[in-house]
């Protein structure tokens, strides 16, 4: 019985910056964004949207696009390191939701949860319900990763921002690809990047009322929450690598290939946090695992980094990206940054790709290299099913990207800084955060949305 993805659905953020905006505003060279890491957009959040408001735009279109029946859906489980609450997952927020608008209890016996670990979470979240479905297979899944990618401004990762989501409906016998049950992992603790606990010294929080109900039980140092990462780009980089290449070497230890195992994948699908990301790092892979290998993984570190640098701008090289991975990268250029939702987009952006090229794929294979910081890599396959094409041409995808509307670099500044209290595209048939509760004591910070007609 095959198990797998059945159906996709997506909702991206509506507006963005161009990247030669951004890049001519903090004097870089354009081109080192666009052609260097393949960046032309930059989508962000409008006012009224967060990671709740994407997840459930996202879920809302694959129940209605797909006509699925709310009860058959067992359980929903997020991926996100966009969390709002240290509680309260965004899972149970969604579940709420999507009672307002397909009628009280639809969900009551729905399982509901948020898996974290950076940008790989919601492939944490994709293993496990397609175990779930294996084991009942008259039963359907929902993966949502849903996660807004926020950088300080003036921050190397700025350019990278992005804002959406991608909901996936697991089932069995699926329609668009089906994923075998053999995965590979690779997991090391380190910091290279993180969202901590910060702290603020009570007495130097001067705009805080007195009077405030809660004002007397603040301690000493008052932990706050920053939407905005602390990370390392050039180590965070190193570990991608060593993570992505040790699941790599491992799968296809566990899948006993014999040869190169990039070879029997038709597409390699990547987490991108910037477009050309994956074929900035697969380059090494690339040699060891060449039919002849073209490094043996024993020169001095120097001798073995000028080889890798000199092989990725190899003419063989760049016919692999253009083949295997590029089909990936387009959405992500338009879009930036989606974290969790970043390997799934590349997924159908790579359909589409191949749909407008006219390429069959029932039958081939594509591998998948997640990864998250903190850091871990997993390494998977699947095959692709007669359906694909249909759900590649359904789903519309760069007809969306194009109609997203730009905006000025005053407006972005003041969407980043929160200064911005209405939309800059009315929302219209979506969800959207309605209220912030800030009067009620036993309510106080609880989050209502509602849906736009």
């Amino acid at each position: 019985m095959n198990t797998g993805i059945d159906a996709i659905a997506y909702d991206i953020a509506k507006i963005h910056l161009p990247i030669k905006d951004l890049a001519n505003a903090r004097n870089i060279d354009p081109d080192k964004l666009e052609k260097g890491l393949g960046l032309i957009k930059m989508t962000l959040p409008d006012a009224h949207q967060d990671a709740v408001v994407f997840g459930a735009n996202a879920l809302t279109r694959l129940i209605d696009d797909n006509h699925l029946n709310p009860a058959d859906i067992a359980r929903i489980y997020v991926g996100t390191e966009s969390g709002i609450d240290n509680s309260k997952p965004i899972a149970s927020f969604i579940v709420a939701l999507m009672e307002q608008k397909y009628g009280h209890n639809t969900f009551l016996h729905c399982d509901a949860v948020d898996l974290t670990f950076a940008c790989i979470g919601a492939v944490d979240a994709l293993q496990n319900c397609l175990d779930f479905v294996r084991l009942n297979p008259n039963k359907k899944a929902v993966v949502i990763a849903s996660d807004i990618a926020k950088y300080d401004l003036e921050s190397t990762g700025e350019y990278t921002q992005g804002a959406g989501a991608v909901a996936l409906l697991v089932s069995a016998n699926p329609r668009i690809i089906a994923i075998d049950n053999n995965w590979a992992v690779s997991t090391r603790g380190v910091f290279d990047f993180f969202k901590p606990y910060r702290t603020l010294a009570k007495k130097d929080i001067t705009n805080i009322e007195a009077n405030e109900p809660w004002f007397g039980n603040l301690e000493a140092h008052i932990e706050i929450h920053k939407d905005q990462p602390v990370f390392d780009g050039q180590y965070s980089n190193t570990v991608y690598t060593e993570r992505t290449r040790e699941a790599y070497f491992s799968f296809k230890k566990l899948s006993n290939i014999q040869g190169s195992l990039y070879d029997t994948w038709e597409g390699i699908i990547m987490h991108l946090p910037y477009a050309y990301q994956g074929r900035r790092m697969f380059s090494e892979i690339f040699a060891l695992d060449a039919a002849t290998p073209l490094l043996t993984g024993n020169e001095e570190a120097a001798d073995f980094a000028n080889r890798v640098k000199e092989i990725s701008k190899s003419e063989e090289y760049k016919a692999f990206v253009a083949q295997k991975l590029q089909p990936a990268e387009p959405a992500s250029s338009l879009i930036g940054n989606l974290y969790t939702g970043s390997i799934f987009m590349g997924l159908l952006s790579a359909l589409v790709v191949k749909a407008e090229q006219g390429t069959d794929l029932e039958g081939k294979k594509f591998g998948f290299l997640a990864y998250g910081s903190g850091s871990k890599s997993k390494a998977f396959q699947g095959t692709l099913q007669s359906g694909w094409k249909a759900a590649a041409e359904n789903a519309r995808l760069f007809e969306t990207l194009a109609a997203s509307t730009v905006i000025d670099f005053e407006t972005y500044n003041k969407l980043h800084k929160k200064e911005q209290h209405y939309s800059v595209v009315a929302p219209v048939n979506e969800w959207v955060l309605d209220k912030i509760e800030t009067e009620l004591p036993n309510l106080t910070g609880a989050r209502y949305y509602r849906w736009a007609e």
